[in-house]
């Protein structure tokens, strides 16, 4: 009996087990065990000097797995009514023109912490010496301006979050015009 036959004796079971409860048909376990058993056949004496043959097997299998899911995506079909997206602003722009006049509704000191440290790029220890807080105040500062300009960002533009935190949609305020007027 050779390497492989042992090592397939020994963990051939372990391995349809692990794969069973990973894929609901059985017969994709079967296909799964029978191209990992000819991948490690095709191996030949190089499968005999494998250190570890049950890693091997299961870091084999575990590939042939996601790359089996990856095939096995069910595409949806699109109506050929589907609406084309337009070529004009994207959503995330115009949310992106409600911010200035938010901005603009924030006290100065929120303002400012959002616009140095988020907008600009500053960082915190930096924001902190320029205005003369300990960096801990600085901190808090900064978050409590996030906060604020978050919630005035759901008022004002009716923005919607989903529980990941992703914009789902928004309700656009028109910018704030040249001469500062709303």
């Amino acid at each position: 009996m050779n390497c492989l036959d042992t090592a397939w004796k020994q963990h051939a079971a372990e391995l349809r087990s692990w794969l069973r409860h990973r894929i609901s048909q059985p017969q994709d376990v079967d296909d799964i065990m029978q191209d990992l058993y000819m991948k490690a056949l095709r191996q030949g004496s190089k499968f005999c000097s494998v250190q570890n043959a049950r890693a091997w097997l299961f870091e084999v299998s575990r590939n042939a797995l996601a790359d089996r899911l990856k095939l096995k995506r069910e595409m949806v079909e699109l109506p050929d009514d589907l609406p084309a997206i337009s070529s004009g602003e994207a959503p995330l722009d115009r949310l992106t023109a409600c911010l200035p006049r938010v901005l603009s509704e924030l006290k100065d000191s929120d303002r400012e912490a959002i616009v140095l440290c988020d907008l600009s790029g500053m960082s915190q220890a930096d924001y902190a010496t320029q205005v003369g807080l300990k960096l801990s105040a600085a901190k808090s500062r900064l978050q409590r301006a996030r906060q604020r300009l978050h919630e005035r960002m759901t008022v004002a533009c009716q923005v919607k979050v989903d529980e990941a935190g992703h914009v789902e949609g928004f309700v656009p305020r028109p910018p704030i015009d040249q001469q500062g007027e709303r």
